[in-house]
């Protein structure tokens, strides 16, 4: 096997008395789409940025491409891709000056660079917005040019940090599509994200991340598998009886968690499940799904607000 493109070991990022990332040990292998998931403040972030060498590390090991991104960030960096959380274009300038200054910063040639942005264009679906200003654009362009701007030096691993923050869906699925073309074509992705729909969509491989530990690591399908079961049961009362009813349904599924607006039924078979539950009590009304990542996720972090 190849040597993996990111390799971390007891990596920790401290901000004065504030640990944000407490001794975390992962690997990112070439071609894959990587993924760290977690509510806020979970760590995701300062980890991106320290693989992207540009905030070196407190403790542990880190090498990026092979190298150690604090003492050759450099050249680290003219390898990378880097789409950051939010967009900052030139938006004075037009969709193409905003890729030709770039791709300049790397000491590429116009001719070049021209290329490139011809191909980029295309990918990010905007050849008709090339002698645009970025200003007018809608959110969902920006985000497709702020991805082939991070393409333009042709990285051997690109950077997204929560790429679909703030768009609407249809903006959200054109961008996985782009990034699954990426994928397909070899690129390898590390994405940050707190939406589980975006993780199980692109990522092969993932780290859910709280409080600056890594709490679960695998496929979104292995997650599912190994931390909650196959199927979820929704199970709603009249306001206030919740806890009541709950208690007339133990026994009925392996794990039941309780909701102030319903009860939740963890099971393999949610239809047989239903049955047991009418034969002991009358819900308002019952709804059976798959287990998605979001059910590992909230019973891994929890369901409380972090400021």
């Amino acid at each position: 096997m190849t040597s993996p493109l990111v390799h971390a070991r007891g990596l920790c990022k401290e901000f004065g008395d504030l640990v944000a990332v407490d001794g975390v040990d992962f690997e990112v292998r070439a071609g894959e789409a990587f993924g760290f998931l977690g509510p806020n403040g979970a760590g995701k972030s300062s980890t991106m940025k320290m693989i992207g060498a540009v905030s070196p590390r407190t403790g542990g090991d880190l090498q990026v491409l092979g190298r150690d991104p604090d003492e050759r960030g450099q050249e680290i960096r003219a390898r990378l891709g880097v789409v950051p959380q939010e967009d900052n274009l030139d938006q004075e300038l037009t969709v193409y000056e905003n890729l030709l200054i770039y791709g300049r910063y790397f000491g590429m040639t116009r001719k070049v660079i021209n290329e490139r942005i011809d191909d980029l264009l295309s990918f990010a679906q905007l050849d008709e917005r090339r002698d645009s200003k970025v200003e007018p654009l809608s959110g969902g362009m920006k985000r497709r040019l702020t991805i082939a701007r991070g393409l333009i030096n042709t990285p051997e691993l690109l950077l997204l940090d929560e790429p679909t923050t703030g768009l609407d869906p249809q903006a959200r699925h054109l961008l996985w599509d782009r990034l699954y073309r990426l994928k397909r074509d070899g690129v390898t992705l590390i994405i940050t994200t707190h939406y589980m729909d975006e993780a199980e969509q692109l990522c092969d491989r993932l780290v859910i991340m709280d409080n600056g530990k890594i709490v679960a690591e695998g496929s979104p399908r292995d997650l599912i598998e190994q931390h909650t079961r196959r199927e979820v049961l929704e199970v709603r009362f009249p306001v206030g009886t919740q806890e009541e009813h709950a208690a007339q349904l133990e026994g009925l599924a392996p794990r039941i968690e309780v909701l102030p607006d319903r009860v939740l039924l963890y099971t393999d078979d949610a239809d047989q499940t239903s049955v047991d539950v009418h034969a002991k009590v009358e819900p308002e009304s019952t709804v059976s799904r798959r287990a998605t990542l979001e059910d590992v996720f909230l019973r891994l972090t929890g369901r409380t607000l972090v400021d």
